[in-house]
């Protein structure tokens, strides 16, 4: 196929349709506007289910076909022969139609098994929130408590003839292609959340590398800049430093209008100081103009020959597909071939600086970017609510206090908004009960309490009361945990979605840090050895007990003073 050969756009049993001329297997799709930024955190997980019950009835087949849940979008794809093909749409229609709920409950544990060998990205939480497109961030909390009825509602309201588009990509159109799907209108694209207070910003995170993404006009001078960022950065991490091994970039189109644009380098330990610094050199140069007409010549050639090849238009219907479902153009690869010729290097400039100014960048626990210009994301909310404190028993030390439109924990260093993390009943995206009586409660904002009866006394009818305030749909019953918070615990913060209070904040202990505990710890315990054996064997009855007692006070406040500074970064930092 070249260039100039028209996408057909056609009709199948009233689902419009995309087919695109090429040899060797059929291949097809049929792709839904729907995704797990259209659920809620309290019922995560339903869409994907869906999908797991559409494809069940299928078994095992010789021929290749899947099924992807995406932010936006869900996708089943097939490859294979004509009549292959045509039985797996048949099929996949009529079990959206009527899904088979005897798997309900075995679906749900594959699900779980999926999710448990399944890490997810931070990015998206902390810029979007605990809803819509930050959903990804967590698990899949509502698979649990789903029930037939539910799960009929969502397929019968979302995986509808009106909200879907067929792709075909073969010789010919396969005869006889009926899917029958229920009708239902076209669903609009997912709100746009945020959960930044401004742009760019940063969050730190205990794991190494850098990552950075970052909200780009989704043009094909933005597709270009991904390229040409990615060629800069490995030629100045890894090929001229030295200090990564992967430096990659990725553009997501998110069909609203805007893409994602995500950049990452790896780093160890000892190099994570030189990453990030070359990271922002290379951003910075990009925002100074210093972008190298060669470098821009090679990624539009690159791109280009991949327009050029023979199943061009075929390997891009999927994304056609999510176009045409967002209300976007479908382009050919000829239009968009042109739109990538006539990219200059002043386009690509705007796009850097664009990229600047939406920025959100992860970086190794320890680590910040305040000195290149980045603010750091909100850990904590700008208020707490009014109402009954309750102390945390033991030692902790944080305070909890429950009101009438919502709760807060406050820290231990202080009782001002600036220490504290705040969830509305209003504005719960979802709260997770256990049976032993502890609740956490999840903001729309990514904002984390924990009430916990056993850390803060809490009484029954004040949890009752919370339990009330708290919108139903919100609440999502979990099953008994194996170990329940007690006083004398010490508990670390931690990610949203598995525990801790405010925004997930771990922090990796740095290499001076550690350099500290060790030289600290060991004067401290050189001092206490001392003092130890002195306050044994020290006392001398002509010295006298008085002096002997201030000399014991003094080696022992000497000893707390300089094992003071590890204790420090024992509570304050973790290895990883």
């Amino acid at each position: 196929m070249n260039l100039q050969t028209p996408l057909l756009h056609t009709e199948v049993d009233g689902i419009p349709t995309l087919f695109a001329e090429t040899t060797g297997p059929l291949r097809a799709g049929l792709v839904f506007r729907v995704g797990v930024a259209d659920e809620t955190l309290a019922r995560t997980g339903v869409t994907h289910l869906v999908e797991h019950l559409a494809l069940h009835r299928l078994g095992v087949s010789d021929y290749h076909f899947n099924g992807e849940t995406k932010s936006a979008f869900t996708h089943f794809y097939i490859e294979g022969a004509e009549h292959e093909v045509t039985t797996y749409l048949h099929t996949v229609a009529a079990s959206l139609r009527e899904l088979p709920m005897e798997r309900l409950e075995t679906e749900k544990e594959i699900l779980r098994t999926e999710e448990s060998r399944r890490s997810s990205p931070q990015l998206p939480l902390w810029r979007y929130g605990a809803q819509g497109y930050g959903l990804a961030s967590y698990p899949e909390w509502g698979v649990r408590d789903l029930g037939p009825d539910a799960v009929r509602d969502w397929a019968w309201t979302w995986f509808t003839r009106g909200n879907a588009v067929l792709w075909i990509a073969g010789e010919r159109m396969p005869a006889g292609l009926s899917l029958g799907l229920p009708e239902g209108g076209r669903h609009p694209m997912p709100a746009v959340t945020s959960a930044l207070p401004r742009t760019p910003a940063y969050f730190s995170d205990g794991k190494g590398g850098v990552l950075l993404d970052a909200v780009v006009t989704d043009t094909a001078a933005a597709r270009l800049y991904a390229g040409i960022l990615e060629r800069e950065l490995t030629r100045a991490l890894r090929q001229e430093g030295g200090y990564s091994y992967t430096a990659a970039t990725d553009y997501l189109p998110r069909r609203d209008g805007y893409a994602v644009l995500t950049a990452f380098a790896d780093a160890l330990p000892a190099k994570q100081d030189a990453v990030l610094g070359g990271f922002v050199d290379v951003l910075a140069g990009f925002q100074a103009g210093r972008i190298d007409q060669a470098a821009l010549d090679a990624v539009r050639g690159r791109y280009a020959s991949g327009l050029a090849a023979p199943d061009a238009a075929a390997l891009r219907l999927p994304a056609l597909a999510e176009d045409l479902l967002a209300g976007r153009p479908v382009q050919s690869p000829a239009e968009l071939s042109a739109e990538l010729a006539a990219v200059t290097l002043h386009q690509v400039h705007a796009v850097a600086l664009e990229a600047a100014a939406t920025a959100l960048m992860q970086v190794p626990g320890g680590l910040s970017a305040d000195w290149a210009g980045y603010t750091a994301a909100p850990t904590t909310s700008a208020y707490t609510v009014t109402g009954r404190k309750f102390a945390e028993l033991g030692a902790g030390g944080s305070t909890l206090v429950i009101g009438a439109d919502g709760v807060s924990v406050k820290g231990p260093h202080g009782s001002g908004p600036e220490c504290a993390a705040t969830v509305r009943y209003a504005e719960c995206a979802a709260m997770l009960a256990w049976p032993d009586g502890g609740r956490r409660l999840i903001g729309t904002d990514g904002m984390v309490v924990e009430v916990e009866p056993t850390l803060h006394g809490v009484d029954p009818a004040t949890m009752a009361g919370i339990d009330a305030a708290v919108p139903r749909a919100a609440v999502v019953a979990l099953p008994p945990r194996q170990q329940i918070p007690r006083p004398e615990s010490t508990a670390t913060p931690s990610a949203a979605g598995s525990g801790g209070s405010g925004r997930p904040a771990p922090v990796r202990r740095t290499a001076l840090q550690t350099v500290v505990l060790i030289l600290f710890g060991l004067f401290g315990g050189l001092s206490a050895l001392v003092s130890l054996l002195f306050t044994a064997f020290g006392y001398d009855a002509e010295y006298g007990f008085t002096d002997w007692l201030i000399t014991v006070v003094v080696m022992w406040g000497f000893t707390a003073l300089v094992s003071w500074p590890a204790v420090r970064v024992l509570r304050r930092t973790r290895r990883v």
